[in-house]
């Protein structure tokens, strides 16, 4: 059958009577008469020489043909939904929307965006900084890029940043006491603590750190607790204590001499970023270029073929 013969009118119409069981309600759903909706249904059966619905006087019934066509029917619908959607979208083809944790975009996208606009002026990227999780069937979102250990079924992933954790402090602090001579001396300071790395069992705690120093800490220590990595940061900044950084939260402010390590390197964790979005989103080519700017600006290649699959 040609595809300019299809009654699309009449088969949307057949859709909406058979999901409701009701002209009326069909009507209801197409905005348009009852009269208009029976009518449809009345051309496509003739069309078609198939009968749909047996009347009765309260209710109608799909006939056995019409209950196998709905399931085929209702994909063909979503699917030109789909088509729809693409072309429609194929309009702001600059625009890129991505998911970021808060202190991912404001300690590193934000800082290292400038080259990725040097790459591409005319992009509009909106960016979401949130802690919740991407459902990307319903959110409005192109790629994520997520800190975890890198399970996320069913949609492409690749790692795109690794971390290690160590102390930072003012160079203030520094300069004004022992800090940095001994691992002990960090007990003369207030400790800052990141309570939002209870998510990475891999990530050391004060305790642990101060474990493997092999210092014992006292009870009832001065301390500063954030449920944000960026905020335990803002703080060690400000000369309030010593925090222990994620090297990429940390990088911007060590860059600009706001932060030292009084202690040297750090220790690698398990967690990783990750560039996380669906794989039919690679067809836009936004998205791609977006990818290849990431591992350009962190130095990672792209994998290959064999390692993607």
């Amino acid at each position: 059958m040609k595809r300019s013969l299809l009654p699309l009118n009449a088969l949307r119409a057949f859709d909406a009577a058979a999901r409701h069981m009701s002209f009326k309600h069909a009507a209801d759903d197409l905005s348009v008469t009852p009269a208009a909706i029976s009518q449809q249904i009345r051309s496509l059966e003739e069309f078609l020489g198939v009968e749909l619905f047996r009347r009765t006087n309260r209710s109608l019934v799909l006939t056995e043909a019409a209950q196998l066509s709905l399931a085929p029917l209702k994909n063909a619908f979503e699917l030109m939904e789909e088509s729809v959607d693409i072309l429609t979208d194929s309009k702001t083809t600059n625009h890129l929307k991505i998911s970021v944790s808060p202190s991912f975009a404001s300690k590193w996208l934000v800082p290292h965006l400038a080259s990725y606009y040097q790459r591409q002026p005319d992009s509009v990227v909106k960016i979401n900084a949130t802690m919740q999780i991407t459902d990307f069937r319903i959110d409005d979102t192109d790629l994520c890029i997520r800190y975890g250990l890198g399970h996320y079924p069913g949609l492409f992933v690749e790692e795109i940043l690794r971390e290690t954790i160590f102390p930072v402090c003012a160079p203030s602090l520094l300069n004004s006491c022992k800090l940095g001579e001994c691992p002990s001396s960090i007990l003369e300071h207030t400790l800052i603590h990141d309570d939002s790395s209870v998510e990475d069992e891999s990530a050391p705690n004060w305790t642990m750190w101060l474990k493997a120093a092999g210092v014992e800490a006292p009870g009832g220590m001065p301390a500063l607790h954030f449920n944000n990595n960026a905020l335990a940061i803002e703080a060690a900044v400000a000369g309030r204590g010593v925090a222990l950084a994620r090297s990429i939260i940390a990088e911007e402010d060590l860059k600009a001499g706001r932060l030292i390590k009084p202690f040297g390197e750090g220790v690698p964790i398990d967690f990783k970023h990750y560039i996380v979005c669906p794989k039919d989103k690679l067809k836009n080519e936004r998205v791609v270029d977006f990818i290849d700017w990431l591992r350009s600006e962190t130095g990672h290649a792209a994998p290959s073929e064999a390692a993607a699959e």
